[in-house]
């Protein structure tokens, strides 16, 4: 079985893209205009040698300088990922590239081959060519809705409080009414001073509350040493839609963003191995599912078709049914 691809959040655009080489200037930022917080890595293509940095954490709203000095390259390039808490990470749109990168903070001077050993792996690149403004070269990662930057912090603030189990329902980057009693609701809950959503760490108490294994909403949680890759079924216009994988790492709670008001839900999961196979116990696939055999595929899916998965290509996967309700929520443990 192949490595699982986590399933994907919308797809990720980069402004400017471009084939040609930056002009040399002081400073290369990027300014992350997703409902998403994200990591980047950026890359160098120079004189036929090719280097890799990250990552860089950038919260939605904000900018980061990722380069500092003139930027001199035939080819600038960058990936983001979105933080385990979303269960998933974003792709470039019309990446090309594969460059090496690594799991923690890194920095590779020969990118184009990974050492496995060492944890570094390939990931896709967007080639950009970033605008000149006042404070240097900058480039933007946006989503298809292309929000400004007070936007993507609010659709990213409204994001987290529906994952952490708030109704803050649309996600759509305007603070109304409903949001509002979401995100006060929230602050009373964490006994938070009546600003804190203004704070310059708000992102870090909300990620906090989202992780918890306690409180309201479904929440996935491995007690494993390994990674565990889950898939989830809902039940929206009278279908059962599986979407997967969400990866919850070991010793973290993952609460998926669910959508509407639901009544239960079905979950399955596998855990998988540094090769990037299905880890087996006594045997046996070590596995989390039930009685109800819903589709699923290897790579990242939305499926509404669960009549014959064989002859779809996909697989017939046994779904524990969850029951939601009560105000603990409901909470599947991985051991």
């Amino acid at each position: 079985m192949p490595i699982r691809t986590p399933h994907l959040l919308p797809i990720l655009t980069v402004a400017a893209l471009c084939a040609a080489a930056p002009p040399a200037r002081a400073d290369l930022q990027l300014c992350n205009r997703m409902s998403y917080v994200v990591e980047a890595a950026v890359g160098l293509e120079d004189k036929g040698a090719t280097a890799t940095r990250g990552w860089f954490r950038i919260d939605p709203g904000q900018c980061r300088t990722v380069m500092q000095g003139e930027v001199q390259a035939e080819g600038v390039f960058v990936h983001a990922r979105a933080l385990p808490v979303y269960g998933a990470s974003p792709l470039p749109q019309g990446g090309h590239a594969d460059l090496c990168v690594g799991n923690d903070h890194f920095i590779l001077a020969s990118a184009r081959t990974c050492a496995a050993r060492a944890g570094q792996k390939l990931a896709r690149f967007t080639q950009i060519r970033p605008s000149e403004t006042e404070k240097g070269l900058t480039a933007y990662l946006a989503e298809e809705a292309e929000y400004s930057d007070d936007q993507a912090r609010d659709a990213a603030i409204q994001r987290l409080l529906v994952i952490a189990g708030y109704d803050a329902t649309p996600i759509d980057g305007i603070r109304g009414s409903k949001t509002d009693t979401a995100l006060l609701q929230f602050i009373a809950d964490n006994g938070l001073t009546a600003t804190a959503a203004g704070r310059s760490d708000f992102f870090d108490v909300l990620i906090a509350a989202a992780q918890k294994p306690e409180g309201t909403g479904f929440a996935w949680c491995n007690d494993t040493s390994y990674v565990v890759m889950a898939a989830l079924g809902m039940e929206e216009n009278g279908a059962v839609v599986t979407r997967g994988w969400y990866r919850v790492e070991p010793g973290k709670c993952l609460r998926p963003e669910l959508r509407g008001q639901l009544r239960k839900l079905y979950s399955f999961a596998e855990a998988i191995g540094a090769n990037g196979q299905v880890v087996r116990r006594s045997e046996k696939p070590m596995a989390w599912g039930g009685e109800t055999i819903l589709c699923t595929r290897n790579v990242k899916f939305e499926l509404v078709d669960h009549q014959d998965c064989a002859a779809h290509g996909l697989t017939a996967s046994g779904f524990a049914t969850v029951e939601l309700g009560g105000k603990g929520g409901a909470r599947l443990r991985f051991k």
